[in-house]
């Protein structure tokens, strides 16, 4: 076990308003049995995070997601931080918002918190859908053909040139409106939804990317985890494959698995290091068949939410080793547990029942055979994220949560399919009113004075 200076308290910050984030839940748990105090800044203080026996205050964000406003409240919480009153906290984004917004104000809170070295341009140039196209075109990595329409009509001839169906991104997904029913990736199979999609694009606040649909598979979805350290070194990095995501085949991640991929490590850490990169990093890759090569789909520059699938046998994870190389302690080697397993209870029920069956068949797993050496024979001790018997309060309230949540979406839907077809929605009836120069004082008695 490394040693930490516990004396350091870390504040976990996410602006993005979603309770059932369970990366949030596994940085308090890393670093709260750790014996590191644990703050953290979520959508709400009935968020099921807030039950974990690790946090030790919760925090609301602010009103208006602005840098500006951030720094005020991070600054407030220091003052209010008993830990902080001697030394700086780290501050750790769990979602892409944060981590732009922490960028972009990094001066300002510089004696009073811990963050990586990196600039909002550094982090836009991969964070940003479009920007990252580009930066895989700079650098020649692979990348599924993308295209950035200007038009309904342009968007429409650019999904019939990709062929149909196609992913569509918007570009900056952390603007999203909450509840507008807007996902960040979605699968188009026709021209009319690729056109209905484009309509939306001032809701959506960023711009919309087309890009090919590369063949889903078994084992064709993978990802690489790391931490550059302030030295530029990434000894705590490691590649894991997809063996559920939700929604399938465009998802996030319900069942991982880690195992080695010497090809795909080579590629992502030849990438940070093209880029500079510093801090916690979450890549998506997909394996094409057809070229024998893994296109990139995704760059995040804050930990996944599945990190905790890279904890190796002594407990290290991505963020333990941010805590260590910003405290100015050594990071140790990583020491791979290939085989370890990481399930998401919520998505991986919902996958389970959508597809019971593993569509696809039994194959090779690319780039790594299927022996031991490449985590596919041994299987080791798992984790979930969700459930933990010596912190069981969050799986209790996300389980609340997901059951009302579930119920009132359910509720809707049979709203919907009760109306009769055809019948418009109810509202209230307007009486007409006659223009200012024909009204009376009898027609007018109710008008304000």
């Amino acid at each position: 076990m490394p040693s930490f200076d516990t004396r350091v308290p870390a504040v976990l910050v996410r602006l993005d308003p979603n309770p059932f984030h369970h990366g949030t839940l596994g940085a308090a748990r890393s670093l709260g049995r750790a014996g590191i105090t644990v703050h953290a800044v979520v959508e709400s203080l009935s968020s099921p995070v807030v039950r974990s026996r690790y946090v030790r205050g919760a925090h609301p964000p602010p009103a208006q997601p602005s840098p500006a406003e951030l720094v005020r409240l991070l600054l407030r919480l220091a003052e209010r931080i008993p830990e902080c009153a001697s030394r700086p906290a780290l501050l750790v984004p769990l979602d892409d918002i944060t981590a732009l917004c922490l960028a972009e104000c990094r001066p300002e809170l510089a004696g009073r918190y811990l963050l990586p070295d990196q600039s909002p341009e550094q982090l836009s140039r991969v964070a940003d859908k479009a920007h990252l196209a580009e930066t895989c075109r700079a650098l020649g990595l692979p990348h599924p053909r993308t295209e950035l329409p200007a038009g309904a009509d342009e968007a429409a001839a650019m999904a019939w040139s990709l062929g149909l169906p196609v992913i569509a991104k918007w570009s900056r997904p952390w603007l999203l409106p909450p509840g507008g029913g807007l996902r960040s990736t979605t699968i188009v199979g026709s021209l009319a939804e690729v056109r209905a999609l484009y309509a939306r694009t001032p809701q959506a606040g960023s711009r919309l990317l087309l890009q090919e649909l590369l063949p889903a598979g078994r084992d064709l979805d993978w990802f690489f985890h790391g931490y550059v350290d302030s030295a530029g070194g990434c000894s705590t990095g490691a590649t894991g494959r997809k063996e559920r995501s939700w929604p399938d085949g465009a998802g996030l991640t319900a069942v991982g698995r880690w195992t080695a991929n010497p090809v795909l490590d080579g590629t992502a850490r030849t990438l940070l290091a093209a880029l500079g990169y510093r801090g916690v990093c979450d890549l998506d890759f997909r394996f094409d068949r057809g070229t024998g090569t893994y296109h990139l789909l995704d760059f995040n520059p804050r930990p996944g939410a599945q990190f905790r699938l890279f904890a190796d046998r002594h407990g290290l994870d991505v963020i333990r080793a941010m805590h260590l190389d910003l405290t100015g302690r050594r990071v140790p080697a990583h020491l791979p547990a290939y085989g370890r397993r990481f399930v998401v209870e919520n998505y991986a029920a919902l996958s389970y029942v959508s597809s019971p069956r593993r569509r696809y068949a039994q194959e090779p797993r690319p780039g790594g055979g299927t022996g031991s050496g490449a985590g596919g024979g041994r299987r080791t001790a798992g984790e979930a994220a969700w459930f933990a018997a010596d912190d069981p309060g969050p799986a209790l309230a996300m389980l609340r949560a997901w059951l009302a949540h579930a119920l009132r979406k359910g509720l809707l839907r049979l709203r919907r399919l009760l109306r009769p077809a055809g019948r418009p929605r109810w509202r209230p009836a307007v009486t007409p009113q006659p223009p200012p120069s024909a009204r009376t004082p009898s027609t007018d008695r109710m008008s304000p004075r």
